[in-house]
């Protein structure tokens, strides 16, 4: 038994996430019917988002303790670098639009789903999380508030004992190990996850809004292939492509299938570990990213919204489709890290055109329709960015400190 744990774990993690997305797939087709399988998927999925809360509150918490006076963080320049990246996102959407429009089929309405009432109100939403009691934001994983009490901790804890600060070290470790744990079973989280989704849905979802999701997939892949390597380069200097494809390997593939930022973040912290960043940084800059890093969020939200004018005949002008492209970013910063959560702000950005609620819900429900192909590269690109990004800010401190940018 021992020599069969050792072979399977000397086979590369990607490699058997390929094997379980495969196996899935093909059972997903033929025995639809064996639920039993789907669970492995729920499984893993409620594992990493069980224990993320945990590991980023120890962590962001132990660093900032342990955290020594004058030393040198990257924390400015990812926060910059996501702004920009979430910012560019919408602008390649609103030309992706003009250039390739689509109209909808509207839906019914969605029923029990509330839109926020404005920007003002995302923002307060932000800000009530801020203070929400600590062990309530653990339970309920919100990672703003979960941030924002580590931060107050690990401060408020940087002139305790050695001994205290030692022991904060441990309990990081151990949950982290702990989630090193649950990443090796990954591909049997996959395995069941596209189990689940070739099984309820086919491949009829591509056929039916084929148009829409290519322009929004076609939007993602230029961020990720051209505008992200770019925004790299112009930091390292030196060609991003190789850790663009390592981040999008090792981070958008978990992503695509969880469909949560939140629950990739463990996956984003073993990669930050693996391409020798400082712990200081990426225990922060991951979860920070997992709340307010959306590229995908910002895509969606603004292509769904002209989509949404174009069906309704109304004209757009350059000027409007800035203001457009700003809502959407800003919004994209309060879509939650789960499943779906950018589609509930797309009639905050529909309201900019006097765009009914009602039309605006049916637009939503147009949106958790082509979710399952949508909401999966939507957080594949979130998700990966955020390693991305944070590397990209660290290595461009070694540039400037002659250090060599391996990974």
């Amino acid at each position: 038994m021992n020599n069969v744990f050792q072979k399977w774990n000397s086979i590369s993690l990607v490699k058997r996430i390929i094997a379980g997305l495969i196996i899935g797939a093909i059972l997903g087709k033929v025995a639809p019917s064996l639920a039993v399988i789907g669970i492995l998927g729920d499984l893993f999925v409620g594992a990493l988002k069980g224990v993320a809360p945990i590991l980023v509150f120890f962590l962001v918490m132990s660093s900032l303790a342990q955290h020594k006076k004058g030393a040198k963080t990257n924390m400015g320049t990812v926060v910059i670098l996501y702004l920009i990246g979430t910012f560019a996102a919408a602008l390649v959407a609103v030309v992706g639009s003009f250039m390739f429009p689509v109209t909808l089929t509207l839906t019914d309405a969605v029923q029990g789903s509330a839109p926020p009432d404005g920007v003002g109100t995302v923002i307060k939403t932000l800000l009530m999380n801020v203070v929400q009691n600590p062990m309530a934001s653990i339970s309920t994983a919100n990672y703003i508030g979960i941030l924002a009490w580590a931060v107050v901790f690990g401060l408020a804890l940087k002139h305790a004992s050695d001994t205290t600060k030692t022991m904060l070290g441990n309990f990081a470790d151990a949950v982290s190990q702990a989630v090193r744990w649950v990443i090796s079973f990954a591909p049997f989280g996959i395995l069941g996850l596209v189990y689940s989704t070739v099984a309820t849905s086919g491949l009829g979802i591509f056929t039916d809004y084929g148009k829409l999701l290519l322009l929004l997939v076609g939007c993602m892949a230029i961020i990720a292939l051209i505008v992200n390597p770019i925004i790299v380069f112009l930091n390292i200097k030196q060609n991003p492509y190789p850790l663009v494809f390592k981040c999008l390997k090792d981070s958008f593939i978990t992503a695509f299938f969880t469909r949560s930022s939140a629950a990739n973040i463990p996956v984003n912290m073993t990669l930050c570990e693996s391409l020798g960043l400082d712990e200081d940084d990426y225990s922060v800059s991951i979860p920070l990213g997992a709340t307010i890093n959306m590229a995908g969020a910002a895509i969606t939200i603004t292509v769904m919204t002209l989509a949404a004018v174009n069906t309704l005949g109304y004209s757009v002008d350059i000027g409007t489709a800035l203001v457009l492209s700003v809502v959407a970013a800003i919004s994209a910063c309060g879509a939650s890290g789960v499943a779906g959560g950018s589609l509930l702000l797309i009639p905050l950005a529909c309201s900019l055109f006097g765009i009914s609620n009602d039309i605006a819900m049916q637009v939503v429900g147009v949106g958790f329709i082509i979710g399952v192909v949508q909401d999966s590269c939507e957080t594949g690109l979130n998700s990966s960015t955020d390693a991305l990004f944070t590397a990209a800010a660290e290595f461009r401190q070694w540039r400037k400190e002659g250090k060599p940018i391996k990974w």
